[in-house]
């Protein structure tokens, strides 16, 4: 611990230095803010472009002869990774438990998915869940790591947060309906209001340099959820899954996933919450 701690201090005085060295008036300090929130995001980005990179490599250079499948590569280099994150600070174990969580919700509803067509994955792997190679799991850590990271590295501050209780039974509800929407109705459009309702008042403020800035958690959540569609989009590009209709030429992922992406995220962001709030409501206390 003590060895990430001094990492991140050196991290910290390089900041201090470059911003004494370059900010000089108000258009160099918009600026220097641009650029510390790029790197900020960057950062928090860090496994979730990670995986992206390892899907678009191995597509383009695995050997297609190779003993070890290619799924099962990108499974081991996903575990080392996260390992990896564990052991030299750069995640928690209390992130990384919830983590954990996300990453066997997002298996289970893998199983159930692919069981049902929505989308296949091409080719073979020894680490497998019925026709889920193990690998998928990590896909949806990714969307927790970015999170979590995000929470801790840009100070992550709320007005009028929404009541866990409130946010969990909204989750719930959306993790519920991805699997009885293909029996009975699907209450999609029921859901997105209610996350309007439950989150529409909430301001989040965050910390891009010195200064916190804010701006709606609604368009937060949305913005992200296109990202994780334009990765999406990267990943049925380089064959790692297919949806119906790519199966022999690719095309865009449908801009309707970006919906599911939207609901998704909220039952990851309810899941980090989980481990911030508590915390954040003793330091103000």
């Amino acid at each position: 611990m003590q060895a990430t701690k001094s990492v991140r201090q050196r991290l910290h005085d390089q900041h201090v230095a470059l911003r004494a060295r370059w900010v000089r008036g108000v258009w160099s300090l918009a600026a220097y803010e641009f650029l510390s929130f790029g790197i900020k995001q960057a950062w928090a980005c860090l496994f979730g472009g990670a995986m992206v990179f390892l899907l678009l490599a191995t597509y383009l250079f695995y050997p297609a002869e190779a003993a070890l499948t290619r799924y099962d590569f990108i499974f081991l280099c996903a575990l080392a990774i996260q390992l990896g994150f564990l052991l030299t600070g750069l995640e928690s174990w209390e992130e990384a438990r919830v983590i954990f969580v996300f990453h066997m919700v997002g298996t289970v509803m893998e199983v159930f998915k692919t069981a049902h067509g929505s989308w296949i994955y091409p080719e073979e792997s020894l680490f497998r869940i019925g026709g889920v190679p193990l690998f998928t799991g990590f896909m949806y850590a990714c969307v927790g790591s970015y999170i979590a990271r995000c929470w801790r590295i840009f100070d992550f501050q709320f007005d009028r947060f929404p009541p866990l209780w409130a946010q969990g039974l909204l989750a719930a509800a959306i993790y519920i309906n991805f699997f009885t929407h293909h029996y009975t109705m699907d209450i999609r459009l029921g859901l997105f209001a209610a996350s309007v309702l439950l989150y529409g008042p909430c301001m989040i403020r965050f910390r891009p340099d010195l200064k916190h800035r804010f701006m709606p958690l609604l368009l937060g959540l949305v913005l992200v959820a296109l990202f994780i569609w334009f990765a999406e989009n990267a990943g049925t590009f380089a064959r790692a899954w297919t949806y119906p209709g790519q199966e022999h030429v690719w095309q865009p992922v449908s801009i309707h996933k970006l919906g599911a992406w939207y609901l998704l995220m909220i039952i990851s962001f309810v899941l980090v919450a989980a481990i911030h709030a508590p915390r954040d409501r003793k330091e103000i206390e």
